[in-house]
This record gives structure tokens, sequence and C-alpha cells, in this order.
């Protein structure tokens, strides 16, 4: 007798079982690989959303109340401007002096003067949006520009004295509670313009407010060229605006608070390239839709657009709503004069 036996050689149609049973086995380990996979995709999705949830600046039972379809906020806010319907302000000249501190009243008036010289204006970062590129040397006259953004109270004191129309989100007139102090927002470009006649200001320049933000040194953020998350309200870190004090190490090299983050703010100059820049000139040229042709277009109601002579305005230092990167000194947004947002606020400038 062996101590080992000779495995008979497998038949042909053994062979075919064994394979089909290999195959079958390999597809159900792949099948049992993508459930897993999937459930485990859906978990951190539903972790996630759970996530977002806890950090949603509103209560979502209300959600319905604040989702507007694109481009509502514009056209409730061109309503709101130019509609029939006047509302007033919620405070007497005397009701709106009394809203802060005499002490309060000199902080937020406060005023920094930059010094003139030359400055490093724009980026030549090939990640930046054409836009902003490329990096040029600018020089400014000495200037002074607000510490702070322009508040709720501040401007409650204006539209008081002047009978302007508050804010579309003032129900009633009234500053909503607690946001005395926070940035004015639901304001145009026209808006903040006719604020700062009023102020005997006016809107900083493009380069006033870069220079104001970055210092002279081209720095990328007021503090640095490194995204710090605790130095600026962004990204829906907080969920709205917040105080004009609550980012004290947010502080720009000339002492200027919150240029960056918290509101995307208003600047005098159109939205336009800068000398050099390889950007497309169609980006810079506002259209509007007109009544579509006869024909085919007219018939499925295609829109049809048309240049006008509008210029955008640009705003600067991203907002509590903006990504990270777009709170950069040197990137710029923009929108039509007559637009407001919940975002967008401004600062004034005063030549010296």
């Amino acid at each position: 007798m062996t101590t080992l036996n000779k495995l008979a050689p497998l038949s042909i149609e053994q062979r075919r079982v064994r394979k089909r049973y290999i195959g079958a086995t390999f597809v159900t380990c792949i099948v049992l690989s993508l459930i897993g996979g999937t459930i485990h995709v859906l978990e951190l999705g539903s972790n996630r959303m759970l996530d977002m949830r806890d950090k949603a600046g509103i209560d979502l039972d209300d959600e319905h109340e604040h989702i507007r379809a694109a481009g509502e906020e514009l056209f409730r806010q061109v309503d709101f401007e130019f509609g029939a319907e006047q509302q007033g302000s919620y405070y007497t000249v005397a009701e709106a002096e009394a809203l802060l501190t005499p002490e309060q009243w000199a902080e937020l008036d406060t005023m920094v003067v930059i010094p003139a010289g030359d400055f490093l204006m724009g980026t030549n970062r090939k990640q930046s949006n054409d836009y902003n590129r490329p990096q040029n040397v600018v020089h400014t006259d000495e200037y002074k520009i607000d510490k702070y953004s322009v508040t709720n109270a501040q401007y409650a004191r204006f539209v008081a004295a002047t009978g302007h129309r508050p804010p579309l989100h003032w129900k009633g007139g009234k500053i909503p509670e607690d946001e005395l102090l926070h940035p004015v927002t639901m304001v145009s470009w026209q808006n903040a313009s006719d604020y700062a006649a009023w102020a005997g200001k006016r809107l900083p320049t493009e380069a006033e407010w870069e220079k104001a933000a970055r210092g002279t040194e081209g720095n990328r953020w007021p503090w640095g060229n490194t995204m710090e998350v605790d130095r600026l309200n962004t990204y829906y870190s907080v969920g709205s605006t917040t105080p004009f004090n609550a980012y004290p190490n947010g502080a720009s090299p000339f002492g200027v608070m919150d240029m960056v983050g918290n509101v995307s703010e208003w600047t005098a100059d159109d939205f336009a390239p800068y000398k050099g820049s390889s950007a497309s000139s169609d980006l810079f040229t506002v259209k509007r839709a007109k009544e579509p042709r006869q024909g085919a277009n007219k018939a499925m109601k295609m829109a049809e657009f048309e240049e006008t002579d509008e210029r955008y305005k640009v705003l600067r230092g991203g907002s509590w709503k903006s990504d990270p990167f777009s709170t950069a000194t040197y990137h710029r947004n923009y929108a039509w004069p007559h637009f407001a947002s919940d975002f967008f606020g401004f600062r004034c400038a005063q030549s010296s």
C-alpha cells in the first residue's frame, strides 16, 4: 500500500462546475464589497447631514421660509427699493442716537490713517481667478478708512436723519433683535454711497480697500499667508454676521478690523480688468435678458441676452457665507449696483 494516494484527474464537467463555483464566489465577494462600501458611504453621508443640521444657522423646521429661487432676493430688493409702498424708520433721530453710548459711537466712528505709498495689488497665483491677476505695484495717496464695517446702529441713525428706506429685513423699520452692533446688510451699492455722502465720506476704491486689508507686504490675509479660521467669520462657521469686535486677532497690518469674512464690502469701483489681465472681456460686460425672437426660441421661451452699458460694482473681503479662499485680500467679487444681500455690507473712506 502506498502512503500517498494520487488524486484522480477531474473530468471536463467537474472542471466546469468548479469554474462556475469560483466565478460565483468572486462575484459574490465583489457585490458584498460594493454593498458594504455603499452602506459606509450612506452612514458617512447621514452623519455629515446631521452635522450640517446641527450647525445650520436657522431652525430647519422653518426652512421653507428661507429658501428662495435663484434671483428672487434680487427681485424682492428691487420691488422694495422702487415699489410704491414706502417703509419708514422705526426710530426718531433722538431714538437712533440713544441706541448707543457716546463712547460706543466714538469707537464705531473711528477711522484709520493709511499712509501714502506703494503696495502689491492682485495676485500671480495660478489657482486664483483670472480677474484677480496679475499682481501689480500700485500707489495710493494718504487716506482714511473706517476701522469697522458700518453697523446697523450707524445705519439706523442715517435712516432716521434722512428718511432713507431701511433695509429689507428690518421689519417695521426696526433693527433685528441683538444685531445692533452687527454690520448692516441688505444694502445696495447706491444705499452705501448715499450713506457715505451723508456721513461726509465716500466708498473706498478697490486699491484703498486692498491696501488697508493686506498692508504693503502682499499678505494673502490681513495677518499673513495662512488661513486661520479663528481670525474671521466665514464658511458658515457661525451661520450669520457677528458683532464688529468679535475677531480682534483678525486685524490688518494697519489695525483695520474685519476686512475679511463677516460681510462682503462694496467699493467705489466698476468691475474692470487689471492692467495685463488675461481674463475674457466678456466677463466684465453686463448682459440682460430680452424678449425671445419669433420662432423656436419664442415657442420654447428661451431667454436671449444683450449687452448693456451698465457695469458691475466690486465687493471685497468674502463673507460669513464664502468659502475660505474667497476671503483672500486680493479676491474680487462683483454684483449689480442695485443688488443687495444678507452678506453685502460696506465701510467708508475719506481723502486726507
